[in-house]
């Protein structure tokens, strides 16, 4: 293993732009509260970044990537020990500072989706307690299963190139239950989103990040990652048009919005098989994520009763959902000829064993975000007083 400074330049880029990412979303998340919530909501997403950062540091990372047992990583990564500038296996021509710096860029924005979710009526201690528990009893167990050495779902041959499953299934799971656990907001039928374009500038810093999120998730810069560079720009654009025509059909005129929450859609969608498929591949896969989105986000919602405040599980969830599916069915030995393809390669195998990492995803998120919320009610409230 040796060093190679085009993979380490290309890297710290990648890294730098998936940190941009939490305070764009920050934006992203503000423009569609009230105007009196728009500090507590950006404040969720920076104190991810502070918590997170701290736990990743202490024993986070270690949990991930240390060691190679199926189900959690060892201590031997703890407080950064054994992580200096020489590579690791998990990625072999970079730095493992710079690997462990571009995991934690992952680890801060996922409990930051989840913020969505409970905006405008958690109380923030209790927020900053449920993003230390659940990184650690959430995040970093799900880390190592997909991406860990030895992780169970990476030996069963899923596939999730940049965390489709490890963020975007746990969060959006994740959200759905904060949401149901906290409770509706009293008066939301008659919230409005006090600033759009407030909301449009954190998208498109989103997208921007994205391209780092996805592409340098290749690890070095080649083939792959200008795949998922590709891919992803089509998927994101593909969802924010069948976004578009849904409400153009059913609701008789676009919005901005809808535009953009189309986009972050196609983006989820991609994020588990970005370097594994065509980009006509990431054409359907975008389409189609940005219709279920739709649906999930007008319909589902409105019929289940939920109050998912930001739509963290309607984008997020969903559509990490489907991009696993998608990824069993779209991912091709022709793009990428490390993996063993899917079903366009006539292989049904990747599908199930991607139906299970997302079936184990989701129900471990779900019960272990309720046991979180609710030994934390325990000690102190959660929800915000009417007042």
């Amino acid at each position: 293993m040796e060093i190679n400074m085009a993979d380490t330049t290309f890297m710290f880029l990648a890294t730098v732009m998936v940190l941009l990412m939490t305070p764009a979303l920050s934006l992203f998340y503000g423009g569609m509260v009230r105007a009196k919530n728009v500090l507590s909501t950006t404040m969720h997403s920076y104190a991810a970044i502070v918590v997170v950062v701290i736990q990743w540091i202490l024993l986070g990372y270690s949990l991930s990537f240390g060691g190679d047992n199926s189900i959690i990583g060892d201590f031997s990564f703890a407080f950064l020990k054994n992580v200096g500038f020489a590579p690791v296996d998990y990625a072999p021509t970079i730095p493992h500072q710079l690997f462990m710096m571009f995991q934690l860029a992952f680890a801060i924005i996922t409990p930051a989706i989840i913020s969505g979710s409970v905006a405008e009526r958690m109380k923030f201690p209790a927020y900053l307690a449920f993003v230390l528990l659940w990184s650690t009893l959430v995040y970093d167990p799900i880390a190592h299963w997909v991406w860990g050495n030895g992780g169970w779902i990476r030996e069963m041959g899923a596939l999730d190139f940049a965390g489709g499953t490890v963020i975007h299934v746990s969060a959006g799971i994740s959200a759905l239950v904060a949401a149901i656990f906290v409770g509706k907001r009293t008066n939301k039928d008659s919230v409005r989103p006090h600033n759009i374009p407030m909301t449009m500038i954190g998208a498109g810093l989103l997208l921007f990040g994205w391209f780092g999120f996805n592409a340098g998730s290749s690890l070095s810069i080649n083939g792959i990652a200008m795949n998922a560079f590709i891919t992803t720009t089509v998927s994101g654009a593909a969802a924010g048009f069948s976004w578009l025509m849904c409400e153009w059909v059913l609701h008789k005129r676009p919005t901005a919005l809808g535009l953009v929450s189309g986009i972050i859609a196609g983006l989820g969608s991609i994020t588990q098989s970005a370097g594994y498929v065509s980009p006509f591949s990431a054409l359907l896969i975008g389409f189609v994520g940005g219709i279920l989105c739709f649906f999930a986000v007008t319909e589902l919602k409105k019929r289940s009763g939920y109050d998912d405040a930001l739509d963290a599980f309607g984008c997020h969830g969903v559509g990490g959902i489907w991009g696993g599916i998608s990824a069993g069915i779209f991912a091709t030995s022709t793009i990428n000829p490390d993996i063993t393809g899917g079903l366009v390669d006539g292989n049904a195998t990747l599908l199930i064993v991607e139906l299970i990492s997302i079936l184990a995803v989701t129900a471990y998120s779900a019960i272990i975000s309720f046991v979180i919320l609710k030994l934390i009610s325990l000690v102190m409230p959660v929800r915000a007083s009417e007042e």
